[in-house]
């Protein structure tokens, strides 16, 4: 996890009582606010984390099995990328910039900045907060060609990053890209708290899990998996099944459900 803290994220923790039971999840949305100050978040990215916060409520605020499962599988996908790309927005930004510069590290692979709401002004501020964390090298702000079949500005991606990579990583998306990915069949490995959004339905991998918490263990079994060999790596990929684990975190949402409601209609009045 990023323990690097500017003086404003510092200010924010002061403001927040240690013992306050949702503690994370404020400090998620204070920064998020003070991305949006600083013109690195669109106002819609706000709205996109309050619509994961819900469903990270019915997950529990937990890293779940089935999570587990699509990260071990990511894990491998990028191990055996032959030119992986983490594609990169406001929140992403926002919220895990050193974790997603270690991870890229991590697997020797290129950072694009890639907005629906595309603005130069929020690419530079995004780049610099990726640069400030440690990346090398950001693409997305030059050198752009068009991605066929898309009409949003995500179309405009980087000739030396998502046109050319073939295992793209991509967090809070909108699924009308992934299609587009997928359809110039390249493999995309999606982070979604929704497991019913066409991103993760669409998705090669889709991880349902909170960026904060997916991103840090994803590092973690990259390095874990650059012990094993190819061999392993094609075994855990051949070993998963996206469908049948989106399946799983459905159901688990659904049963948490039931048995919260149960609990409540149990309780002495």
């Amino acid at each position: 996890m990023d323990n690097t803290q500017t003086g404003d994220e510092r200010s924010i923790r002061s403001l927040i009582p240690f013992n306050h039971p949702r503690r994370e999840s404020l400090l998620i949305r204070e920064k998020l606010v003070k991305a949006l100050e600083n013109n690195i978040l669109a106002p819609q990215g706000l709205i996109a984390h309050g619509r994961g916060e819900c469903f990270d409520y019915l997950l529990g605020e937990k890293t779940q099995e089935f999570a587990e499962k699509s990260i071990n599988a990511a894990a491998a996908l990028l191990l055996l990328a032959k030119y992986p790309v983490i594609s990169v927005n406001g929140n992403m930004a926002a919220l895990t910039a050193k974790d997603l510069v270690d991870l890229a590290e991590e697997i020797n692979c290129k950072m694009e900045i890639n907005l629906f709401y595309r603005d130069e002004k929020r690419i530079k501020a995004i780049k610099e907060v990726l640069e400030k964390a440690g990346a090398k090298e950001v693409l997305g702000d030059d050198d752009l060609i068009t991605i066929p079949e898309l009409f949003s500005e995500r179309r405009r991606v980087s000739r030396k990053g998502i046109y050319i990579a073939d295992v793209i990583l991509l967090g809070l998306e909108d699924g009308d890209r992934t299609e587009a990915l997928v359809k110039m069949d390249k493999k995309v490995i999606a982070i979604d708290l929704n497991p019913l959004s066409r991103t993760s339905m669409t998705a090669s991998i889709t991880i349902v899990d909170n960026i904060t918490r997916s991103i840090p263990l994803l590092a973690k079994r990259v390095k874990e998996l650059k012990t094993k060999d190819k061999r392993e790596w094609e075994k855990i990929i051949n070993n998963f099944d996206n469908k049948r684990n989106l399946a799983e975190a459905i159901k688990f949402i659904s049963q948490r459900l039931e048995n919260l409601s149960a609990d409540l209609i149990s309780r002495p009045q």
